[in-house]
């Protein structure tokens, strides 16, 4: 889960191309500190704590660093320090809902909550704890749907896929086969040759895949870019 934080969140990247990016600042500094350099890591938190401190409602600041404070819940739960880890993901949790809560309508703020939340649901143990991860990331997911929906056809293929696959393997995990269905077989229709093609067929021939055909399809990251 850990190391994957760092090629989903890269979704928000693509996705976000059109906007005035807080992103632009951090995000070097998260994808290689998720990558396990952590004075990378710890460089990111600085930026965003030193924002927050000027603005206490920077909501893009305050999910970036909900992001990382959960991304360090694993390490301690890895470490079987489940106390610290247990704090820290409420922490990190919180934060990323504080955020959504101020900007509702922010691509650069559904989207990194959505992706760390879908992508931790398919590694904490159990269904009982996944269930409402994938809840919640798919409201996220969903939203940004709706918001990029007329110009969803422009969209790149690595953010398009993302979303798009990131919505049916939800949708599955949670039962609607409908609409899961709906979202694969758009998928194998829009996306003919690519990675999320192939997982699609998968899905619609044995309605399951595995974590690593669900998402993170074709991403690559730098964990030296923020050296």
């Amino acid at each position: 889960m850990i190391k994957k934080l760092a090629v989903v969140i890269l979704l928000a990247a693509g996705v976000l191309a059109s906007q005035d990016r807080f992103d632009y600042k951090v995000r070097n500094y998260f994808f290689a500190g998720f990558a396990g350099n952590a004075t990378a890591l710890e460089k990111g938190l600085k930026i965003c704590e030193s924002v927050l401190a000027e603005n206490p409602k920077h909501a893009e600041a305050m999910v970036w660093h909900g992001a990382a404070v959960f991304y360090q819940a694993g390490q301690a739960f890895q470490k079987g320090d489940m106390q610290n880890g247990q704090e820290m993901w409420q922490r990190g949790m919180n934060e990323m809902d504080a955020a959504v809560a101020l900007a509702p309508d922010s691509l650069g703020v559904r989207i990194p909550r959505g992706a760390v939340l879908l992508t931790a649901s398919h590694y904490v143990p159990g269904p009982e704890m996944a269930k409402p991860l994938i809840e919640k990331g798919l409201t996220d997911f969903e939203k940004a749907y709706e918001m990029q929906s007329a110009q969803l056809d422009s969209m790149g293929t690595h953010p398009r896929g993302e979303l798009l696959i990131g919505l049916a393997d939800s949708y599955s995990r949670l039962g609607n086969q409908e609409k899961a269905q709906e979202f694969f077989e758009r998928i194998q229709k829009d996306l003919k040759g690519t990675p999320y093609e192939k997982s699609a067929k998968i899905w619609l021939e044995t309605k399951t895949l595995a974590p690593t055909q669900a998402g993170c399809l074709g991403c690559h990251t730098d964990a030296t870019a923020a050296k």
